[in-house]
Order: structure tokens, then sequence, then C-alpha cells
């Protein structure tokens, strides 16, 4: 399996294309051995990975050794324990979430590389040249907003750094458990999108931060504020995962078509707001049930 893995790693680090196709199927073997053996030896397998990314790729490459190492034990160990897929999707998202940040630390205290500030003065320098290029002038309003733009990226770092992660651990979960599947491990699904409901006690929380807001009115700034607009973001993010799990629900109630679904999928990105609202509403009042009840 490390050789395999080895194999992977030379591949995401230096060949282009299939780089990043191999990138997501990086944790495959490690996860395919963790699955199957006891954490002991996973464990072993897990610094033997870390070894060999340092030796393969010097230290740039630990932090890629380390983060899919132990998001490929949390995997395999959940596949092994029988643990449901969400279960195992929240435990993969928590452990790419505290690589994420570690790695961000570690570039801003051994190299003095901080990604996001950077990538942010490098887009703030194009949008710039772009506007020069077209012969227009620096407006303030705009250089306004972009700064303003920039400042709520930089605020909502935690939530997107979590977004991140979860993205990330369910296109690995997507497209690495199918393959296990085929190799003879025993791995859990997820419920069909229509069937997702978010606890209740989600949108108790949604409510609370929502009239702390309007309370205390944080001063943009502090660590209230950011805190509140962080979670806030998430919540809101989370509502809206609600409203459109519902809006594929109502679609299989009336037996619609497929392309529809991706017709009602698109056009939700754009109206957000309103979809959110529908979660809402669908959490508040079992919109659901409703529905069922009546047929």
């Amino acid at each position: 399996m490390l050789a395999i893995f080895t194999v992977l790693l030379l591949m995401v680090l230096y060949v282009p294309f299939l780089g990043t196709v191999a990138f997501f199927v990086l944790p495959l073997p490690l996860i395919f051995f963790s699955a199957s053996h006891s954490i002991a030896n996973s464990l072993y397998v897990l610094l033997g990975a870390m070894l060999l990314s340092f030796l393969v790729g010097g230290p740039v490459a630990l932090p890629l050794g380390l983060a899919f190492g132990s998001l490929a034990l949390v995997m395999g160990w959940g596949i092994r324990n029988k643990w449901d897929k969400l279960r195992i999707f929240l435990s993969s998202t928590f452990i790419l979430l505290i690589n994420i940040v570690i790695g961000f630390v570690l570039s801003i205290a051994f190299f003095n590389i901080n990604i996001v500030e950077d990538s942010l003065k490098e887009s703030k320098t194009t949008y710039y040249s772009l506007l020069e290029q077209m012969g227009q002038d620096q407006d303030q309003r705009i250089i306004e907003s972009l700064n303003s733009s920039i400042q709520l990226i930089q605020t909502l770092m935690p939530a997107l750094f979590l977004g991140m992660a979860a993205i990330g651990a369910l296109l690995i979960i997507v497209i690495n458990f199918p393959i296990l599947k085929r190799l003879g491990i025993p791995v859990p699904v997820f419920k069909p999108f229509r069937e997702w409901m978010l606890p209740k006690s989600i949108l108790w929380y949604y409510l609370l931060v929502l009239v702390v807001t309007m309370i205390a009115q944080p001063e943009e700034g502090t660590y209230l504020y950011t805190a509140i607009l962080n979670v806030l973001y998430v919540l809101q993010t989370l509502m809206a995962v609600q409203g459109l799990s519902f809006l594929y629900f109502f679609a299989h109630y009336k037996g619609w078509s497929k392309g529809i679904l991706v017709g009602i999928t698109i056009i939700s990105f754009p109206l957000l707001y309103i979809v959110r609202i529908l979660g809402i509403i669908d959490l508040g009042f079992n919109l659901r049930e409703r529905l069922q009840r009546k047929s």
C-alpha cells in the first residue's frame, strides 16, 4: 500500500495533469489498509506515509502526507467500525480542517508565507492592471468596494477553511468509496439528498445568533464580530443546503425528471436567499411531513 501511495504522491508533485487526478485518490491505498487492519498497524503505515512524503518531496510534501494519511486513517477506521457515512464525513471534515489550519500556521511561522493575504494582494493587483489596460481610472468607490470585499474574505477565513474541508472530504468520499466497494470493502452509503434533514437544533442556533447579532451589534474588527459572522455564515450555508434538499424532495414528490433537478440546482445558486428561507420553513414547520400527509 505504501508503494502505491508513493507512486500517487510522485504524480501529485511532479506530473501536472495526472497529478490533479491522483490528488483525489491519494488516500485510497491508506483507506483500504486502515479499513482491513488494526489501528496500531494503521498508525505505523501513517508514519511510513509521512516519512515517504518527506523523502520524496522534502519538507513541503510532509504536510500533504500528514493530511491524507490522517484522513485515510479516520475514514478506514470508520469503515472498519461500521460508522454511517455522515459520521465518517463529519470526522473527515474535522481532520481536514485541523490539517488546513496547521498548514496555514506553519507556512506563516516557518516560511513567512501567508497564502490568503498573498492571493488577495495578487488578485487586487491583477484587477487594477485590468482597469489600466481598459483605460479606466481607479474610481474611489470601486477601490473601497474591493477593499471591503477583501476585508470580508479575511474575516470569514475560519468559515471558508471549514467549507474547504467539508468540500474536500465530500469529494474524497464520493470518488474513493465506490472504488473501495469494487475492491471488496463494505462501505456505507449516504441517504438520497432529498432525504437529508438537519437537526432542529440547528434552526434554534441560527435564530439565537441572529438575536445576538441584533442585540450586541458587535463592532467590526472585534473578536466577537468575527466569531458571530463566521458562525452565521456557516449556519446560513446549512440552511441553504436544507432548502435545496427540500427542493429535491419536492421534485421527487412531483415526479419531475432529472433534467428539471439540474435546472433547479443551477437556478438555486443566484437565489440562495430564497432557498435559505425555504430551508428555515422546512426545518421549522415540517413541510415534508405536511406534503406526505396530504398525499
